[in-house]
């Protein structure tokens, strides 16, 4: 049977860098004997930098164009437009598409208003409201644009904070959907296990079909699972090799930051620094020395298998490294030589002339108690049948065995109740002023009955709280709960979901979504790693350590015996699958400002994830194509987790 290609044109609005069309680019799906071929017909986006980015990677040209209504920029950027601007028309996106009409669009609508990293106040400030509002100008610009004709597909994705945040704004999006005849559902996904990448990347997506066009189900692509961030950064050279580029380089931090990194265990974060004893500002159980050699240094200590320095005439044990580190087992001479003490069922060393207990190992562990051995013990307490030990010029139990173990309790009331303990169901002895704190009772009531007791108290989750007073604070009753339900932990690796500042990952780890925000001090953007370094050579007697503030690039081997260091900017492309991290060789995009590339990588649509995406949406367009409107797949439809298909006529469907 002879094969038929059939052509899916594919559109981007927001486009950014184009690594969301990159992976459209890369795709490529069949149906019986039908092959689909995807083709970027392009792209529109304001960043020229992404612009530029977006025709290298995607293959086509790309559009600068600002999609924002006058009175949105007015109120994103505070000031009047320049004279040469203009507000975008459905033409504008004609032309941008250059006159074809796409099988697909995806939007990826600027997400900074939506992000939990903006406080709710900032959201609602009239800046964030204008970038907001840009996904709905943006749905509707499409809309008109290809009313006639509408596209089959279309595809809205951001951060899964616009579900509430946003909220407004969807059901406007949605209605403009439901006006032109579509049929939508909102989901939400992993591009980690949908690309299978070293990273988890939680999306919001809101697939919208044409429910004359595209009548059939769609499902979801499978899922995979995701990758130690070691599997990815192992087929890069080690950072600063000057053939990676610019994008590779390790960025110089300050000398506190490098110490701190040093210091958080590898899968933790900065919490990690709580462990450490600080006292006056100063590490109190640790030190940090250059890592190198001590070649010609005082005591030094040569390997086994490395070969000693020339032999001189001061050649003595404090004068350079002339001692050794013998693995070969200690023989009788000097084995336990001075002060040493003998095993049991050990036989003893000669016995010479100079035979003392500070000359050799002339003593030994004797087993056997001897007799009389509780004459001196501390607090040593006589059983009331055993004979007292010497009578010796002390009186106080804790300088010998002067106490007994006195069976009879009756006493006198002054020696038999002070500090006594009286059961539940006895009579107390009579109170008298004398006897202050002495009496006791051993209380079998349950912690929890005497209501409103306890200073410090910790109340159970199943248990009621005490009486909440007017006094009521942390010290004053049962006012704090022990509450079972793990929330700083739900993400299963122990670590608050905040920014986790100086996190760390294990080198076997995945690491986490990569966002524009990525850096060191924000983050889980470190990783510790046990490759091995060239040792840099220099002489410690010249360099002194840098003050706090300074900055600079270090290798601190860390606890685990790691380099705990951030990422590198090329790194955090290859985790977001940018490129293959085996021909790291050249790839490089627009500009030489890191903070620009890792902004632009964040909000970056990983390839690998975008490419299955692809097929799964090429794959559905086909059998529509060919009149097939059902079809069967042991894969959930895309609807997770709101479970409403796509098949179904949504139109008179209201939120």
């Amino acid at each position: 049977m002879r094969e038929l290609e059939k052509e899916i044109r594919v559109a981007h609005l927001c486009c950014g860098s184009g690594f969301g069309a990159l992976g459209f680019r890369k795709a490529s799906v069949r149906v019986g004997n039908v092959r689909g071929v995807f083709r970027n017909i392009g792209g529109v986006d304001v960043d020229p930098a992404g612009i530029r980015d977006f025709e290298r990677f995607s293959g086509v040209k790309g559009t600068l164009m600002d999609l924002m209504s006058l009175e949105q920029y007015r109120a994103f950027h505070g000031k009047e437009p320049p004279l040469d601007w203009r507000e975008a028309t459905p033409a504008d996106i004609h032309r941008a598409f250059g006159y074809e009409r796409p099988h697909i669009v995806f939007i990826s609508a600027p997400c900074k208003g939506f992000s939990g990293l903006l406080s709710e106040k900032m959201s609602k400030h009239a800046k964030y409201q204008a970038l907001n509002a840009l996904t709905l100008r943006a749905v509707w610009l499409l809309m008109e644009a290809f009313k006639d004709d509408p596209v089959e597909l279309i595809l809205f994705e951001n951060v899964p904070r616009i579900a509430n945040r946003g909220r407004p704004l969807l059901d406007k999006i949605q209605a403009l959907y439901r006006s032109y005849n579509y049929a939508y559902a909102e989901t939400s996904h992993d591009c980690g296990e949908i690309g299978n990448l070293a990273q988890s990347r939680k999306r919001f997506l809101m697939i919208a079909r044409h429910m004359e066009k595209v009548p059939n189900f769609i499902y979801e692509p499978p899922k995979l699972p995701l990758r130690p961030v070691g599997d990815i950064l192992s087929k890069l050279p080690m950072p600063g090799d000057e053939r990676a580029g610019p994008m590779h380089r390790i960025p110089r931090l300050q000398w506190k930051t490098w110490v701190r990194l040093a210091f958080v265990e590898a899968g933790s974060d900065w919490r990690s620094l709580n462990k450490l004893a600080v006292e006056d500002g100063v590490l109190r159980d640790f030190g940090i020395v250059p890592d190198r050699p001590w070649r010609d240094g005082a005591l030094g200590v040569l390997d086994w298998q490395q070969p000693s320095g020339a032999i001189t005439a001061q050649a003595e044990a404090t004068t350079g490294r002339y001692n050794v580190a013998d693995p070969r087992p200690e023989g009788d001479g000097w084995q336990k030589a001075v002060l040493g003490v003998r095993e049991w069922k050990e036989p003893s060393g000669t016995v010479t002339g100079r035979g003392t207990p500070t000359t050799g190992a002339f003593s030994i562990a004797d087993p056997r108690a001897p007799k009389g051995s509780l004459e001196y013990s501390q607090y040593g307490v006589r059983g009331w049948d055993e004979s007292s030990g010497s009578v010796i010029n002390v009186k106080a139990p804790g300088q010998g065995t002067f106490s007994v173990a006195d069976p009879r309790h009756s006493g006198p009331a002054k020696h038999n109740n002070e500090y006594r303990i009286v059961r539940w169901g006895e009579q107390a002895r009579s109170v008298t002023g004398a006897h202050g704190k002495g009496q006791c009772v051993a209380d079998p009531s349950p912690a929890g009955s005497f209501e409103g007791a306890g200073k410090y108290r910790v109340t159970s989750f199943g248990e009621p709280a005490g009486t909440v007073i007017s006094g009521s604070t942390t010290g004053q009753g049962a006012f704090a709960v022990q509450d079972p339900r793990p929330a700083a932990f739900q993400d299963g690796r122990q670590s608050y979901k905040t920014q986790g500042h100086y996190g760390v990952l294990r080198w076997q780890e995945n690491s986490g979504a990569v966002p524009s925000f990525a850096k060191y001090d924000r983050g889980s953007w470190s990783v510790a790693d046990p490759r091995a370094v060239a040792d840099a050579s220099f002489d410690v007697e010249k360099i002194n350590m840098p003050a706090p503030d300074d900055r600079l690039i270090c290798r601190i081997t860390a606890l685990d015996g790691t380099w705990h260091r951030p990422f590198t900017t090329l790194e955090l492309a290859a985790l977001q699958s940018l490129f293959d991290p085996e021909e790291w060789f050249g790839f490089h995009m627009d500009g030489q400002s890191d903070s620009a590339w890792r902004e632009r990588i964040g909000n970056a649509v990983p390839p690998d994830a975008a490419e299955n995406m692809a097929i799964v949406f090429g794959r559905t367009l086909l059998l529509a194509w060919a009149g097939e409107t059902f079809s069967l797949s042991s894969d959930p439809i895309w609807v997770q987790p709101i479970t409403i298909a796509l098949a179904v006529d949504q139109s008179g469907f209201e939120q």
